[in-house]
């Protein structure tokens, strides 16, 4: 058993009671037990439910409709040519959205962080019991009235159901070069005033990105001109995507920072002072064009790593076991141990649910999976992060979780 906030337990035992953990310990503190109220799994690992802290689950009808680029700025034109040519009506996306989670459930994930442009997700969410925090995703480089975006976009968000359900909902800015100084400012007012509000942002995820930030040329001006948007009253920061949220009093300990693949030494420190959760997202990095996230320096700088799949626009599925298994290969020497924190507890923290998941401990839910290991594996924790299948993990409490399809590609 992998309690997560502890050392592993040989021959572990945990007691459940309404949905709920109440004790956890060794074999030999539970003979009293009567035989009828124990379950023996045999050689399998017991893990809190895993946490993909950033997906797009809206995006999940693009499944193989988005070929992988060399160039990040190529592949979010061709992701956006094809939202807005799609002739699929809402149907099929809901249907597409319904079926990511009923598969990231079958493989192990029981909390999300889901990034949105239109809330459909919060209502499949609570009708398949998937634990969440959905993030109402703001875009505008150019927007005047900020103030009246941000009143429009908070009563979509209370309609919504903004704490309802095991689903919250909050504002989020998209990115450096789609969101105007004003409009961050604006959310994270916005984000202050609302009890357990948490916030997200795509930063530093490309190399446009930190040369449109240090000095407005590059792919990403090119591509905000072809698109309209660019404004020459934009204010060139002249500095580090970092540096400039840091200077807008944006990232603070409830903000979870997405992919980080062109921070340096000095990235990492303001993320480390401000207390942000970053959450790394390897495989997706690779499939746009951006490069391996520098996993290794993010456990060095001792910040708080956490991981999201991204969309099934940009990766193959939604297993969390398999995004463990790239950063592994990413990461070679970052310990087993701290991976799987960083796909439970870490997550958990950042959404804003450690009270309720990430560990094995009492009184949290009983949202527990077990995955079967070979007789013959003595590492548990390093064949966990090597690549687990679908069909080896199992659902223990089955009150806390709906009938799921069998897995398969997504």
């Amino acid at each position: 058993m992998l309690p997560i906030a502890g050392s592993p337990i040989r021959d572990g035992v945990v007691t459940v009671k309404d949905g709920r953990i109440v004790t956890v310990g060794e074999r030999p503190d539970f003979r009293t037990l009567a035989p009828s109220h124990l379950r023996t799994l045999g050689s399998v690992a017991i893990l809190p439910a895993l946490v993909n802290a950033h997906t797009h689950l809206e995006l999940s009808y693009l499944h193989r409709r988005v070929p992988p680029s060399t160039s990040f700025n190529d592949w979010v034109m061709a992701l956006m040519a094809l939202r807005r040519s799609s002739d699929l009506g809402l149907p099929p996306i809901v249907e597409a959205a319904r079926l990511g989670i009923a598969r990231a459930r079958a493989t192990g994930t029981g909390l999300v962080g889901d990034v949105s442009n239109t809330l459909i997700t919060v209502p499949l969410l609570r009708e398949m019991s998937m634990t969440a925090h959905v993030f109402y995703e703001m875009i505008g480089f150019t927007h005047a009235d900020t103030k009246g975006r941000i009143r429009e976009d908070r009563v979509s968000a209370e309609a919504a159901g903004i704490d309802e359900g095991g689903v919250r909902v909050s504002l989020a800015p998209h990115a450096p070069y789609s969101v105007s100084p004003s409009l961050f400012q604006a959310i994270r007012i916005d984000v202050d005033a609302h009890p357990n509000a948490v916030t997200t942002v795509h930063l530093g995820e490309s190399a446009a990105e930190v040369e449109l930030l240090r000095h407005g040329t590059g792919p990403a001006r090119v591509m905000l001109e072809r698109l309209g948007v660019w404004t020459d009253g934009w204010e060139i920061p002249g500095m580090s995507p970092t540096e400039y949220l840091t200077g807008l009093d944006f990232l603070e300990t409830d903000t979870l920072v997405v992919h980080g693949v062109q921070f340096d030494r000095d990235d990492l420190a303001r993320v480390k002072a401000s207390g942000s959760t970053l959450v790394s997202c390897p495989r997706s990095n690779a499939y746009v064009g951006v490069g391996a996230p520098p996993l290794t320096s993010f456990y060095e700088a001792g910040i708080e790593v956490a991981f999201g799949t991204d969309s099934l626009a940009s990766v193959a599925d939604l297993n969390m076991f398999a995004e463990l298994a790239e950063a592994r290969r990413v990461a070679p020497n970052v310990p087993a141990r701290a991976l799987l924190r960083s796909a439970t507890l870490a997550g958990a923290r950042g959404l804003g649910f450690a009270e309720e998941y990430g560990s094995i401990e009492a009184g949290k839910r009983a949202a527990l999976i077990a995955v079967r290991v070979p007789p013959h594996i003595t590492d548990v924790e390093e064949y966990l992060v090597g690549g687990v299948e679908p069909d080896t993990i199992e659902w223990l409490d089955s009150g806390s979780t709906p009938n799921v399809p069998t897995p398969g590609s997504q």
